[in-house]
């Protein structure tokens, strides 16, 4: 049997890295060489995204391309698991096509089709519902001191644009213990920030435990020594409950920021959505118990039947509520979803439009916030270094990777090391970007933080080694 060179290509969403990193794991662990150089790859692995249709352009798009440089396809994810007959038709370069609910048998299926070069595979399971709650081994594809930890698979809302649960299944949580493990894990690496990822963050929980747990999840994983930062993302709207932002608001780990997708303001709208009606109650209540947290929304213009009197209700809604992130996006029809069969469908140059308006009233809200910071001095994660500026980029706490603000660091004294979080002073300010200036420890105890973190830092060669 030939032992093939695996490349890796991962698009969408947080929760599809995670997957990528434990086929990567998993191969790895089976012996397989896995490799981050495409030119050097026999075979390349693809997990693909097929949640709206830019996302499902942009994997074929790169599946075309590299059937085009002669490299045997393994297709894994979302748009395997949405098209899977189709993709072995189209593209004769794909081998096996690999659904979300069978990323752990992605051994299996490799050492099939290396043993028989004649060989083509579906390995998609109708319902996918198999998710395991074991530890599994991960290759960490991350810049940074970043890692994400998905706490639960599927969803069980039904909101009328979204096809996640024909793709991901019904919501299935992992247990508390095997999450708190991999984290102990993720930070023995180096990681200084677990990002929690899930269709629902909120529901965590629920299906296991017959409560919504992730207040008992955040507490557990907060005490995880070397853990410096706990981020959430996607809350659902009436699962925000006072209990949980009191929770996220007394531990210190966990980071002041609430992403809390919205997707519109108007009643009507919301209510074809299947989304929850008074979503400025969220935002209050937020504001309310967690006064000094940083609140992330996303809005759908252009869904089925929006009028020009419901966009100008969302835009008021933006105007009011002042979010300190914002995520604007066009509806994306899909036919598998009633959405998809709606009258009036809203033409794409009217949606693109709706979007630019949002887009003007979000830059100027976010060059007000920026400029608020102008003066203070702030924690950032270390990240890259970007030689056109010659400056360090890092994020702060109320920023997660990849969608929202970067801070540009000047480090005139030394002070500043490389997936580390320090100590910065902002001195000017962009609608979505910061700069400052590092600045030195001023306690015994900085000192003492900074010494044992040097310490603990991985070293260079140890970048690719599996993280769990």
């Amino acid at each position: 049997m030939r032992n093939p060179s695996i490349g890796v290509v991962s698009l969408g969403c947080p929760k599809n890295t995670t997957d990528t990193e434990v086929m990567l794991g998993l191969l790895n662990e089976a012996g397989f060489p896995v490799t981050f150089d495409l030119d050097e790859a026999d075979m390349c692995l693809v997990n693909t995204c097929s949640f709206i249709g830019d996302a499902r352009k942009e994997s074929v798009a790169t599946l075309v391309e590299l059937a085009e440089q002669g490299k045997e396809l393994i297709i894994a994810g979302c748009l395997a698991q949405h098209f899977k007959h189709e993709l072995l038709n189209e593209i004769p370069e794909a081998r096996a096509i690999v659904g979300t609910g069978d990323t752990t048998k992605i051994v299996d299926v490799i050492r099939a089709i290396a043993n028989d070069s004649s060989l083509r595979i579906v390995q998609v399971s109708d319902i996918p519902n198999d998710y395991q709650d074991d530890v599994l081994p991960r290759i960490n594809t991350g810049i940074g001191a970043s890692a994400y930890l998905k706490i639960a698979e599927g969803c069980d809302h039904r909101c009328t644009f979204c096809i996640i649960p024909m793709l991901r299944g019904d919501f299935r949580s992992r247990t508390i213990e095997s999450l708190v493990k991999e984290a102990r894990i993720l930070v023995a690496s180096g990681v200084k920030e677990i990002i929690l990822v899930s269709q629902d963050s909120t529901y965590y929980g629920l299906d296991i435990y017959k409560r919504m747990a992730l207040g008992e999840l955040l507490e557990q994983l907060h005490e995880v020594e070397g853990l410096e930062w706990i981020r959430v993302m996607y809350a659902y709207p009436t699962e925000v409950n006072d209990a949980l932002l009191k929770t996220m608001a007394k531990l210190p780990k966990v980071v002041k920021y609430v992403d809390i997708p919205l997707q519109h303001s108007h009643p009507e709208v919301l209510t074809a959505m299947a989304r929850p009606l008074n979503p400025g109650k969220a935002v209050e209540k937020i504001r309310e118990l967690m006064p000094d947290a940083r609140i992330r929304s996303t809005f759908i213009v252009g869904f089925p039947g929006e009028t020009d009197e419901q966009f100008e209700h969302l835009a008021q809604f933006i105007e009011k509520h002042r979010f300190d992130r914002l995520g604007v996006f066009t509806y994306s029809k899909q036919e598998e979803v009633s959405s998809g069969h709606m009258a009036n469908q809203v033409p794409e140059k009217v949606k693109k439009a709706r979007r630019k308006k949002i887009m003007q009233i979000q830059h100027k809200i976010s060059e007000e916030v920026n400029a608020e910071y102008v003066g203070r001095e702030i924690d950032v994660l270390i990240e890259s270094y970007d030689d056109k500026k010659k400056l360090f980029c890092g994020r702060s706490q109320w920023d997660a990777p990849s969608i929202d603000n970067q801070v540009y660091v000047s480090d005139p004294d030394g002070e500043v090391g490389m997936g580390e979080i320090a100590r910065v002073r902002i001195d000017s300010s962009a609608p979505y970007d910061l700069f400052g200036t590092a600045i030195a420890a001023n306690t015994i105890s900085d000192l003492v933080k900074s010494v044992k973190d040097a310490k603990a830092r991985p070293q260079a060669a140890d970048v690719l080694v599996p993280s769990l």
